[in-house]
């Protein structure tokens, strides 16, 4: 086979335009190796950027890996676009870009940042590939708009797919597998949407994908792009939404990858200040540079566009927002105006979202933000970010330290399971017991909890019930939804073994009613963002560890009653007020015995009183549980 190179382009003037203004949002159709066929021949078109490059040859198994056969051709516009095209390559060639520098002539192999697949790590080459696919989504993309409102339910099952399931040998389950196995299990637990941990190619499986090197390609560990994209048209086609983890925050530093691209810092900030991250030991993109503007816009409109994604859940915004983020006194200089605020940054956020929301329909964009910046989730017009939804950090801290307390001591830190209400609807948040919390010494969920074994169960089927009946979305990590004992092991399948006792069954099948419920009643998810949606009816009896409140709809006859018993003292013919008269039927006692409860007698409906409580005409004496929350819906209508 003859391989020869010759010119050929596929952008426009317009195209060099946007790339260079920052504005690019398909780069993946012009950058990168793509199959075509040319003057009656088929072969490859090359194109990468390197600014400061002498020369960039293609190098692979094509040519026996020389550097000299297949030089590419600089444009003539300044770009620092590098580009031909190459006769007789086919899909599956691996490839690198050879990068003579003009930093001394420096040279490097480097994959393609624009690539679509990459061999499965530690290997790290190229692979020429497309990403053809003939979608059968058309339903769930059609209907996407209405739900994916923010009127609607979203319950997130977040997954690793590499330790989610396994097979005998230790090899995790294929793209292929978990279209069968993983959507069959979110769908039975009545979760809305299933949010993928990284699966952008990613050297380093310690990492969990979040330090990703190809932000065009999904990781090959599982499988080929075609087969991710199997993967969620089984999700859709089972009405489950797929949010995609994407990291734009920063990228690791290894030498055949993104950094020091071109003997130049292309893709990082040149000054440290902005251009590495302590924590992590990674690069920070230079935000203050628009061709990389338009690297990362294109990348977020790759995986929504062509991977049909239809959230991206963007990691470690707060790092992103201010220049001393993690950073002592003079390891950071101010802003222009005095401020610790990363204006590029902030500016390229706004873009972000701006760009998305314009041109998709029934997408949405959620913030991992741990800070109080205003406005994450408002519109870019009024001054905020533009995200559409915002994880909701402070509560999850405030909570996990309320439930980490032993009962006898609740009853002093009230505020802590109280006090998110008071921000709840200043922005759109999601509630998330997410895979950060079960992991490096932290302890699981269930081994968070005080008290006994049966302590322990009933405390965490509280916080549930608490977590399901809070206003905002939910997000729960995988193997929490069954009281996993260990921590989350990123090597090892989830320990399935567990749901051959009782106490384990009880909670999935807790987690699964309050999935039903939350998607089911409209008072749990109408008005989840809206303050009309909740409403007090005791927060103040901190003796007892008792609060209730209403969850509400449009609707009155669609209220609901929540009472929350979060001491282990039950309470016989307890009284407390409710919105309506008429006969109160229990929806979910997490005290039930099918749960693993105590099966504290219980009556399953409660006619109401013409005695005022809490400032209501009406009131109910019911008997409360201990650990135990109490869902009530007037049947009366």
């Amino acid at each position: 086979m003859e391989y020869t190179i010759k010119t050929h382009t596929l952008f426009t003037d317009y195209d060099i335009y946007l790339f260079r203004s920052g504005k690019h949002i398909r780069l993946y159709e012009k950058l990168g190796s793509h199959l075509l066929e040319l003057d009656g021949e088929e072969g490859c078109y090359f194109a990468v950027f390197a600014p400061a490059a002498k020369s960039v040859s293609v190098i692979g198994s094509f040519n026996g890996w020389v550097g000299d056969d297949h030089v590419l051709f600089p444009r003539w516009d300044n770009s620092g676009i590098w580009e031909g095209f190459i006769t007789g390559i086919k899909k599956g060639d691996f490839y690198k870009y050879q990068i003579e520098s003009t930093n001394r002539s420096l040279r490097f192999d480097k994959i393609d940042p624009y690539a679509f697949h990459f061999q499965t790590p530690p290997a790290h080459c190229s692979i020429v590939w497309d990403i053809d696919y003939t979608w059968k989504d058309k339903k769930w993309m059609d209907n996407r708009p209405k739900k994916n409102e923010l009127n609607c339910p979203y319950s997130i099952y977040e997954v690793h797919l590499g330790s989610w399931r396994k097979h005998q040998d230790g090899n995790p389950f294929s793209y292929k597998l978990l279209a069968k196995e993983l959507v069959t299990y979110v769908k039975e637990m009545g979760f809305t949407h299933v949010e993928l941990m990284p699966v952008m190619e990613h050297p380093y499986d310690p990492s969990w994908g979040y330090q990703v090197t190809g932000y065009f390609a999904a990781t090959s560990r599982f499988g080929t792009p075609q087969d991710l994209m199997e993967l969620i048209e089984a999700f859709h086609n089972a009405g489950i939404g797929v949010i995609m983890d994407w990291v734009p925050a920063h990228f690791p530093s290894d030498g055949h990858a993104l950094s020091y691209f071109d003997g130049s810092h292309v893709y990082e900030h040149p000054d440290t200040k902005k251009g590495y991250h302590p924590d992590w030991k990674s690069l920070i993109f230079n935000f203050e540079r628009n061709e990389i503007r338009s690297f990362l816009l294109s990348s977020a409109f790759f995986w929504m566009e062509v991977f049909h994604a239809d959230s991206l859940r963007v990691d470690a915004v707060a790092s992103m927002l201010y220049l001393d983020y993690s950073r002592k006194e003079g390891e950071w200089d101010k802003n222009q105006y005095g401020g610790n605020e990363y204006l590029a940054a902030i500016s390229f956020i706004k873009d972000f979202n701006e760009a998305l929301y314009s041109n998709l329909k029934g997408i949405h964009t959620i913030a991992e933000e741990s800070t109080s910046f205003a406005g994450v989730t408002h519109p870019i017009h009024s001054g905020g970010l533009g995200f559409g939804m915002k994880w909701m950090m402070g509560w999850m801290h405030d909570t996990l330290d309320y439930f980490k307390k032993p009962p006898i001591y609740r009853q002093f830190h009230q505020n802590n399971i109280t006090f998110s209400i008071v921000y709840a609807f200043s922005e759109n948040f999601i509630l998330p017991f997410s895979h950060d919390e079960v992991v490096h010494g932290k302890a699981s969920l269930i081994y968070k909890m005080p008290g006994d074994e049966w302590q322990k169960f009933a405390n965490l089927r509280a916080m549930y019930g608490y977590m399901f009946t809070h206003p905002g979305g939910k997000l729960l990590f995988m193997g929490s939804e069954f009281a996993q004992t260990t921590e989350w092991n990123f090597k090892a399948e989830l320990p399935w073994g567990l749901l051959q006792y009782d106490t384990h069954r009880g909670v999935q099948a807790l987690v699964k009613d309050l999935n039903h419920l939350y998607t089911s009643e409209k008072a749990m998810y109408e008005l989840q963002y809206d303050v009309r949606g909740f409403e007090w009816i005791d927060f103040s009896n901190h003796e007892a560890s008792i609060i209730a409140y209403i969850r509400k709809s449009e609707d009155i006859d669609d209220d609901i009653v929540v009472l929350c018993n979060f001491n282990t003292t039950p309470h016989k013919a307890y009284r407390f007020g409710v919105p309506k008269k008429g006969k109160w039927k229990v929806l979910i006692n997490t005290d039930d015995k099918k749960y693993g409860g105590s099966g504290f007698a219980l009556s399953t409906e409660y006619e109401t009183e013409q005695e005022s409580c809490h400032g209501k005409v009406f009131s109910i004496l019911a008997d409360l549980p201990p650990l135990a929350v109490v869902i009530l819906k007037n049947e009366s209508a």
